[in-house]
């Protein structure tokens, strides 16, 4: 949003910005650090928001209630489910998802265990775990699945903050999985899911 009288861009604080989009500050936080939303900080290293990328927020989140209500047949979905036990990422994953320009529907569970009850219940096109969880860790679910030929041809994307060393410690990653350091920013998973749903949608041609 540009004020009219000075002809310049307005920047809010984040906790103004977490009352406006109604979401808590660690999601405005992740947010900003992930690129949703538009930000820079002050000499003293306060984040201010930019009111035009607040408002873009709430005009995509406006649209989805608005075709989310429509009786429309949509496209074939892509099932994401992601696995993470932060709920500031799972909100800011189905938030990004929700408003995005292809359909894709994407499930949630909070540590490996839960995970793999959702695995057996369904395959999604993509997973997108953390590695380090209390409970099963994304380290764990990764080592069952490697035993199942059923998941051979599944999408993995691991996000951690862990080091390599401490990775190779705990036995490393499966061969195929894409590895993306926190804070994740989504517009560098944004191309590789989208040629994943192409590829997707090829094989149901």
């Amino acid at each position: 949003m540009v004020n009219q009288d000075t002809g310049k861009e307005e920047f809010i604080s984040t906790r103004d910005a977490s009352r406006v989009l109604e979401v808590s500050l660690r999601t405005v936080q992740l947010w900003v650090e992930s690129g949703v939303l538009k930000a820079w900080k002050t000499a003293g290293g306060h984040r201010r928001i930019a009111r035009s990328s607040i408002d873009h927020i709430l005009s995509q989140r406006k649209q989805a209630i608005t075709h989310a209500s429509g009786t429309a047949v949509a496209p074939k979905t892509f099932h994401i489910l992601l696995v993470e036990d932060d709920s500031a990422l799972r909100n800011l994953f189905t938030y990004f998802f929700s408003s995005w320009k292809h359909p894709v529907r994407i499930d949630v569970a909070t540590d490996g265990f839960e995970g793999l009850i959702s695995l057996g219940r369904e395959v999604p096109n993509l997973l997108i775990t953390d590695l380090n969880m209390p409970g099963m860790s994304g380290f764990e679910m990764l080592r069952h699945l490697k035993s199942s030929n059923q998941f051979s041809k599944l999408n993995i994307i691991a996000l951690t903050a862990l080091n390599d060393d401490y990775i190779q410690d705990k036995g490393g990653l499966p061969e195929g999985v894409l590895l993306f350091r926190k804070p994740v920013a989504l517009s560098q998973l944004e191309p590789i899911i989208e040629s994943m749903i192409a590829n997707a949608s090829d094989k149901a041609r």
